[in-house]
């Protein structure tokens, strides 16, 4: 499985979860799904993916 493919999966389950979370625990955690959609934007804009790297180590 490539590298984008994963960072693809974590992504999403990474929304999927803290939105769930968000339901049955705190409205706080919309503040990861943010992060998550900015780390996203911030990726496509200028081609640096944080999560690429730790991915890339293991």
């Amino acid at each position: 499985m490539s590298i984008e493919r994963k960072i693809r999966i974590l992504a999403g389950t990474m929304i999927l979860t803290s939105l769930a979370l968000s339901q049955l625990h705190s409205i706080y955690w919309l503040f990861l799904t943010g992060f998550v959609g900015l780390n996203l934007l911030q990726s496509s804009v200028t081609g640096f993916c944080p999560a690429e790297k730790i991915l890339a180590k293991l």
